[in-house]
């Protein structure tokens, strides 16, 4: 049993389009490259969704939680961050566990989840070739993160998956990098902001142990007592 109390998750409906904060997101096509690789991915899959992919969760949380980019068989093919794939496993899981979600598994946009307290974005909207966004590409989409992080209140929580989440996150609220370096478990001060690190819950990770279900409980489970 987990260490952190449970709580449940109420029936509210947690929407999975696109806020005011991303208006237009569905059609963007700034990245050429992430165009491209859309295009090419849709006429190899047709039945994937290749658009890019909104925040999805409970969109008065004060706990966000920001990832890297869509997965090419997850979020990009469902519509949903860590949707799909082996990345989500891990998060929704965990989420489930510290009684943020009201089911452990994400599965597609129309599965009846709910998320009650947390908010899920990426960094990049669109999959990367070789899930490796270039420092461009992740500048260029920065406007609708930025958006998404500037609603969060004072005094809410952030948690980083992976160190180019975590310069996402500083550069958004206009802080240097070198004030604050990303380490698992490492919590920084941010305008205003509690920011917590962890590393990616991606398969390389968990299935090399770097990161272990045990830490990521242990590191989500401290933001989520800081949210107030």
């Amino acid at each position: 049993m987990s260490a952190v109390t449970r709580r449940r998750a109420s029936p509210k409906p947690t929407s999975d389009l696109p806020t005011r904060s991303t208006a237009g997101l569905s059609r963007c096509r700034r990245c050429p490259r992430l165009a491209a690789f859309r295009d090419e991915t849709k006429g190899r899959y047709p039945q994937y969704r290749c658009l890019p992919v909104a925040a999805f969760g409970d969109e008065t949380a004060r706990l966000v939680i920001v990832g890297l980019a869509p997965g090419l068989h997850g979020a990009n093919a469902t519509g949903r961050p860590f949707t799909g794939d082996y990345a989500g496993i891990l998060l929704y899981e965990t989420l489930y566990r510290l009684g943020l979600a009201n089911r452990a598994q994400s599965l597609a946009v129309d599965d009846g989840l709910v998320l009650t307290g947390a908010r899920i974005t990426n960094a990049v909207k669109c999959v990367p070739p070789g899930n490796r966004p270039t420092a461009d590409e992740i500048r260029t989409c920065a406007p609708y993160v930025n958006a998404e992080l500037a609603a969060l209140p004072e005094g809410g929580v952030i948690m980083a998956l992976g160190r180019i989440a975590h310069e996402t996150v500083l550069r958004a609220f206009g802080v240097p990098l070198a004030h604050h370096r990303f380490a698992h478990g490492a919590r920084h001060e941010v305008a205003g902001r509690i920011v917590w690190d962890s590393y990616h819950c991606s398969r390389y990770n968990t299935q090399t142990r770097r990161l272990t279900t045990t830490m990521f409980e242990a590191v989500l489970g401290a933001a989520l007592r800081e949210v107030s």
